[in-house]
């Protein structure tokens, strides 16, 4: 087997040098054989052109096609939750403002709520001060007049005994309207 498959590089050496080559080139820039490379390149194209046309390429198409469907799906849904974000934000500040509004309302009924229960409650500390002081000047007049009936007799009995130390006699009735007399003015 070894001497045939020398037998037969020997007849293709001496093919390729009877074309004008010399045995040093390689055999497949031999002129001679160029027909029969060519044709089997243009075979083995085809056949490759066949393989990539029908099951590489749709295969690769369809992966690409897949691949733009989920990115068109993806930024669908992005621009939707972009949407429902800026909805959400919407309704956040709304219903933040709505509660600063109750708030408000809030402060306003409780501040009215304790100005009338202050007001109420200074009434009656107004009515119970009137009351009271109306009591206080009433124990003042009764002692003012307990005060002067009091000062009447006092003086009454100091101008007796004065009148005794000097060595005179004095009558209840002229001292009563002597005092009298003097306090009245």
């Amino acid at each position: 087997m070894a001497t045939e498959t020398h037998d037969a590089l020997s007849a293709t050496a001496s093919a390729c040098l009877s074309s004008g080559g010399s045995p040093s080139d390689m055999p497949q820039l031999c002129g001679a054989w160029f027909g029969n490379q060519i044709f089997w390149l243009a075979i083995a194209l085809i056949v490759l052109y066949f393989i990539l046309s029908r099951i590489a390429l749709p295969r690769i198409a369809a992966v690409l096609a897949e691949r733009q469907g989920t990115i068109t799906n993806d930024l669908a849904a992005a621009e939707d939750l972009k949407a429902k974000a800026t909805e959400a934000e919407e309704a956040y500040k709304q219903a933040l403002a709505d509660a600063k509004a109750e708030a408000q309302k809030i402060i306003a009924e409780t501040k009215a709520s304790i100005k009338k229960d202050l007001d109420r409650a200074n009434e009656e500390a107004d009515a119970e001060i009137k009351a009271k002081t109306a009591e206080g000047e009433k124990k003042i007049a009764e002692i003012r007049e307990g005060a002067l009936d009091a000062v009447k007799e006092v003086a009454k009995d100091v101008t007796t005994e004065l009148v005794a130390s000097m060595g005179q006699k004095a009558d209840g009735r002229s001292v009563s309207a002597a005092v009298n007399a003097r306090m009245k003015g």
